[in-house]
C-alpha cells in the first residue's frame, strides 16, 4: 500500500473509472454519520437504518429500480387477482354448470400467466442488474477511500480482513439489493394486498386473521435481534479464516520450511470451526424464527378453515368465498413466512453494509490542502526541526529536533544503529506521516502545503523488500509511469543494471515475474525496482527527480551489490538521492553521509572525515571494512 500511495500513476481509479463519484462518497459519508444505533428505536426500524448509506449508491440507477418496482405491482396485482377469478369460477361457473363461465376463466387465467411471465422476467433482470452494479460500485468506492488513507490505517487494520470486506461483504449486500428486498417488497405488496382482499371478502374472518399478526411480529423481532448480532459476528469469524489463509499462503515458504504445515492447518480448523460456531448460532435463531411463524400461521389458517366451513354450512358465505378467503388467507401466511426468511438475510446486509460503511467513512490524517503549492526548488529537500511520534507509540521519540539539507543532484546517505529513524525519515518526506513539530520540505514547500499527487509526482521510493506485483516485468516498471516510452523504458533497465539478465529471461520484458516477484532472484527484484524508480523519477533538465532508497543492498551478494552501488553512483548529479543503509560499502560514494543515533543527527560529513571524527561511525567502519585507513583512525 505505501508503494501504491509513493507512486502517483500506480493506476488508481478517477472519477470517471468509479461511478459513484465524491459526491455520493460525501453523501455516503453524511448518511453514514447520521446513523446512529439507539436503542430506543424498535428493531425492523434500526435494521433498515443501517441500509439507509446503501440507498446512495442504488440512486444513479433510480429508473431501473423504478422499472423494475413496476414490474413488480403487475406481478403482484396479477397474483392478488387470482383470488377473485377463483370466486367466480366457483359461484357462478361450477355451481351454476357454466360452460361459458368456465372458458372465459381458463382463457383470462391464460393471459394472466403470460402477463405474470413477462412482469417476473422484467422485475428479475432490473433487481439482478441493479443489485450487480451496485455491489460494483461499493466495491469500487471502498477501493478508492483506501487507497487514498494514510498509510498509518493498515497498520491497525489487516488488510486481509479488509479484502474480505470489500469481497464477502460486497457480495452479500448485492445478494440482497438484487433478490432479497425484491422478494421483501413483492411478499409485503402480496401481504398488505391480500389483508385489504381478506377484509373485501369476509370481514368477520379477516379480524381473525388480523389478530394473529401480533403472534407473528413479536417473534420476528425478538429473534432478529440476535439474529443479525450473529451476523455481524459471523462475518468477522469469515473475515478472519481468509485473513489467516491468505497470510498463510503468501509465505508458504517459509511456513514449509519450519514444518509449520500441521500446527498451521491445526490453527486454520481452530479459526474455520469457531467461524462455524457462530453461523451454527445464527442458523439456529433462524431456525426457531421460521419454525415459530410457521406454527403460528398454520394454526391461525387451522382455526379459519374451520370458522369458514361452519359458516358455509349455515348459508353465511358462499363456497366461492370461502375458495378466494382461503386462497387469500395462504398468499397472506406465505408473505409472513418469506419476510421471515427474507428478515434475516436483510440483517446479515445490514451487518455487511455497516462493516462496508465503516471503510468508506474512515478518515485519512494527511489532510490534502485546498490549494497545492508549487515547488520553488525541485529536487531539494530540507528537514526543519522535526520531532515525530508514532500514534500508537506516543511515549516514544522517533526523531527529536532533526534539521539537514539535501541539495538537488545530491546523494546524502542516513548512517545509524536500528531505530535511529532512518526510514522514518524518508516515510516523513513521502508524507506518509506528519511531523510533531518543524516541518519537512520538498522543493522548498513544506509537504503539508502541496498535494499528495503533486509530491510525490517527482520521487519515487527504492524500498529495502523489493515489491513486485503478479504480472510482466513491463507491467511492474510501468507501475509509476504508465506513459513511459519504450526507449526510456530501456535506458533505465540499462542503468540499473537490469537490462542483460532481462534480456535473458524466455520472453523478456514481458516475462511473467508472479506474486511478488517470486521467479526472480532479490538481486533481479532489487534491479528492477531501481528501474521503475528510475522511470517514476524521471531526471529532467533543472527539475531533478528525487530517489528514497532504503537498505537497497541489505540482503544481497557481493556482486549484487556492487551492481546497485554502481547504479545508485550514476544518479550523482542527475537525480537528488536520499539513501539509508547498514552497509558502508553501499554510500562511501555518497556526497555527504548523516550520522544518527537515538532519533538525533549528531555528525555529518563524508566517508573518510566521519572516520577519523566520529567514534559511532568509525565503529560501523571497524565492524565492516578491514582497510588500513579505518584501523589507523581507531588507533
Amino acid at each position: 500500500m505505501r508503494l501504491a500511495q509513493a507512486l502517483p500513476n500506480a493506476g488508481l481509479p478517477s472519477r470517471r473509472e468509479c461511478p459513484e463519484h465524491s459526491l455520493t462518497i460525501r453523501a455516503t459519508i453524511r448518511v453514514v454519520a447520521d446513523t446512529r444505533p439507539d436503542e430506543h428505536t424498535r428493531a425492523a426500524t434500526k435494521e433498515l437504518t443501517r441500509l439507509l448509506p446503501i440507498w446512495s449508491f442504488v440512486a444513479p440507477y433510480r429508473w431501473r429500480a423504478v422499472g423494475a418496482f413496476v414490474a413488480l405491482l403487475v406481478t403482484a396485482s396479477v397474483t392478488l387477482s387470482v383470488g377473485q377469478g377463483l370466486r367466480l369460477l366457483v359461484d357462478r361457473g361450477l355451481a351454476q354448470d357454466s360452460v361459458e363461465v368456465l372458458q372465459a376463466s381458463i382463457l383470462v387465467f391464460a393471459v394472466l400467466v403470460l402477463v405474470l411471465t413477462a412482469g417476473t422476467w422484467i422485475r428479475f433482470y432490473l433487481v439482478s442488474w441493479v443489485g450487480e452494479r451496485v455491489s460494483a460500485d461499493i466495491r469500487t468506492a471502498v477501493y478508492a477511500r483506501l487507497v487514498r488513507l494514510h498509510p498509518g490505517f493498515f497498520d491497525t487494520n489487516r488488510p486481509t480482513e479488509i479484502s474480505s470486506r470489500i469481497t464477502t461483504d460486497a457480495t452479500l449486500v448485492q445478494t440482497v439489493i438484487g433478490s432479497s428486498v425484491s422478494i421483501a417488497l413483492r411478499n409485503l405488496l402480496m401481504g398488505v394486498g391480500g389483508v385489504c382482499l381478506l377484509v373485501v371478502t369476509n370481514a368477520r374472518l379477516s379480524l381473525l386473521v388480523l389478530a394473529c399478526v401480533p403472534l407473528v411480529v413479536l417473534p420476528v423481532v425478538f429473534f432478529g435481534r440476535r439474529v443479525r448480532r450473529l451476523s455481524r459476528s459471523s462475518q468477522d469469524r469469515i473475515a478472519d479464516v481468509g485473513s489467516y489463509a491468505g497470510e498463510s499462503l503468501r509465505h508458504i515458504r517459509v511456513l514449509q520450511a519450519f514444518r509449520r504445515e500441521r500446527r498451521d492447518l491445526a490453527a486454520f480448523r481452530r479459526h474455520v470451526n469457531r467461524a462455524f460456531d457462530v453461523a451454527v448460532q445464527r442458523i439456529r435463531q433462524r431456525a426457531w424464527l421460521v419454525a415459530t411463524v410457521m406454527v403460528l400461521v398454520l394454526a391461525a389458517v387451522a382455526t379459519m378453515l374451520w370458522i369458514g366451513g361452519q359458516d358455509v354450512l349455515s348459508g353465511r358465505t358462499t363456497q366461492g368465498e370461502l375458495v378466494a378467503f382461503i386462497f387469500y388467507a395462504f398468499v397472506v401466511a406465505g408473505s409472513v413466512g418469506a419476510l421471515s426468511e427474507v428478515w434475516g438475510e436483510i440483517q446479515r446486509a445490514a451487518g455487511a453494509a455497516e462493516r462496508l460503511m465503516e471503510l468508506l467513512a474512515s478518515s485519512s490524517r494527511l489532510p490534502e490542502p485546498s490549494t497545492s503549492t508549487p515547488q520553488t526548488t525541485p529536487g531539494r529537500i530540507e528537514f526543519r526541526r522535526v520531532s515525530f511520534r508514532y500514534p500508537s507509540r506516543p511515549s516514544a521519540n522517533v526523531l527529536g529536533d532533526v534539521s539537514f539539507v539535501v541539495e538537488p543532484g545530491e546523494m546524502v546517505a542516513l548512517v545509524g544503529p536500528s531505530g535511529a529513524g532512518k526510514s522514518t525519515m524518508l516515510e516523513l518526506v513521502l508524507r506518509f506521516h506528519d511531523v510533531d513539530e518543524g516541518m519537512v520540505l520538498v522543493g522548498g514547500v513544506d509537504v503539508r502545503a502541496q498535494s499528495l499527487s503533486d509530491l510525490r509526482g517527482q520521487m519515487a521510493p527504492v524500498p529495502q523488500d523489493a515489491v513486485l506485483f503478479a504480472g510482466s516485468i513491463a507491467d511492474n516498471l510501468a507501475y509509476g509511469a504508465a506513459e513511459a516510452k519504450p526507449a526510456d523504458v530501456e535506458a533505465a533497465l540499462e542503468d540499473a543494471h537490469a537490462a542483460d539478465f532481462v534480456a535473458a529471461l524466455p520472453n523478456g520484458i514481458e516475462t511473467n515475474v508472479g506474486e511478488g516477484g517470486v521467479g526472480l532472484s532479490g538481486g533481479q527484484r532489487q534491479r528492477l525496482a531501481i528501474a521503475r524508480a528510475f522511470l517514476a523519477a524521471p531526471a529532467l533538465p533543472g527539475q531533478p527527480g528525487i530517489l528514497l532508497v532504503d537498505e537497497a543492498t541489505s540482503a544481497l551478494d557481493a556482486r549484487s551489490e556492487e551492481a546497485i552501488r554502481t547504479a545508485l553512483e550514476l544518479q550523482k548529479g542527475k537525480r537528488t538521492v536520499l539513501i539509508v543503509a547498514h552497509r558502508l560499502s553501499t554510500v562511501r560514494q555518497a556526497d555527504r553521509i548523516i550520522v544518527l543515533d537515538e532519533g538525533r543527527t549528531v555528525a555529518s560529513g563524508t566517508h573518510s572525515a566521519l572516520v577519523a571524527t566520529n567514534a559511532l561511525y568509525r565503529e560501523f567502519a571497524l565492524a565492516q571494512f578491514l582497510e588500513p585507513d579505518v584501523r589507523d583512525s581507531a588507533a
